[in-house]
């Protein structure tokens, strides 16, 4: 089934059976499709799970019309409601968190007045967290997009959970997790045998709850499957703009720097050495990418205090420079 025929069952099964929940879903163009898709099988799936239809969904954006999602897959929507009779609302995130079509705090205002649970998706969640300030340091984003308002505003630092609770509105990390806070909804209303059937469907071994950590942005263990790597990946992520040398690290993991190298090689196929200079090298492209720092700044932001531009280029294939000045092109391309 397209998205089209999908937004327009969601509405169908909300006009066959009143009782069915219902989901209103604002989408912008540029959205994330893995979002979209996680959210609407997984109310469809449990619909024909339960054998009947329990759940619905409108898509709705602005205007109304068709929204286009990154990967070109096209969706119908409606225009908002002013006075919306969902139950819930989903606001999926896009590939760039300034985005014009993000700043919805009217939007959600309406929907939190009626009591409407609202679920804001990684850029959504991003723009909220923005918007709030001060206010928002217990809220949660993906990481990717942590490091980003961090580093913009300095305020900002995430506990790096799949989903942070603040009154009606609920931010999310999206992308992979939105799997985990849709079920979590869908358990609200059906049976646990039921819930655990549309899990089963995904493949989907554990429903993680709101509190657990964002894998490899969060600060707990990155499940490489040794528990003293984990914590050795954990150091060097605290660790990003004053690196630490492998022998500092290994006395705080009170082992050998050569059982530590066994570890990596193992584990990893890679050197401690390499693994985090290349950790370093990604967090500096994604502040590239994404912030105005200069070249300069993001090279000290990642604990590079000379010659940042020359490793970059022996990495990437491309100086700093001749990167940002792609960030559109790849904008359209990141989160497909």
């Amino acid at each position: 089934m397209n998205a089209r025929a999908q937004s327009r069952h969601g509405r169908q099964g909300h006009e066959a059976d009143q009782t069915a929940r219902q989901f209103d879903i604002v989408l912008s163009d540029g959205f994330v499709l893995t979002e979209y898709a996680a959210l609407t099988d997984a109310l469809r799936i449990a619909n024909r799970v339960s054998a009947q239809a329990q759940f619905s969904w409108t898509c709705r954006s602005a205007k109304g019309g068709t929204v286009t999602s990154l990967s070109g897959a096209s969706v119908e929507t409606q225009p908002f409601a002013q006075k919306s009779d969902a139950d819930y609302l989903f606001v999926l995130g896009n590939s760039d968190q300034d985005s014009p079509s993000l700043s919805l705090g009217h939007v959600i205002d309406r929907y939190t007045n009626r009591n409407i649970q609202v679920f804001l998706l990684s850029e959504a969640a991003s723009r909220y967290i923005k918007e709030r300030g001060p206010k928002s340091a217990h809220l949660t984003t993906h990481w990717e997009n942590s490091a980003v308002l961090k580093e913009r505003t300095g305020l900002f630092d995430a506990d790096n959970a799949l989903a942070s609770e603040d009154g009606q509105v609920v931010t999310c990390a999206g992308m992979g997790a939105t799997l985990d806070v849709v079920l979590s909804v869908i358990g609200r209303h059906v049976s646990s045998a039921v819930l655990m059937t549309v899990a089963n469907v995904f493949l989907h071994e554990r429903i993680r709850d709101f509190g657990t950590r964002q894998p490899f942005g969060g600060t707990a263990g990155t499940a490489t499957g040794d528990k003293v790597l984990d914590r050795a990946i954990e150091i060097m992520q605290d660790n990003i703009e004053e690196p630490l040398s492998v022998a500092e690290i290994t006395k705080r993991l009170g082992l050998s720097s050569r059982s530590l190298e066994r570890r990596f090689q193992s584990r990893l196929g890679t050197t401690p050495n390499t693994y985090y200079r290349e950790m370093r090298l990604a967090r500096a492209n994604n502040l590239l990418l994404n912030t105005a720092m200069s070249v300069r700044e993001i090279g000290l932001a990642c604990g590079f205090s000379g010659g940042f531009s020359v490793l970059y280029k022996s990495f990437f294939g491309v100086t700093p420079l001749q990167m940002r000045r792609t960030r559109q092109p790849l904008q359209s391309r990141e989160k497909e």
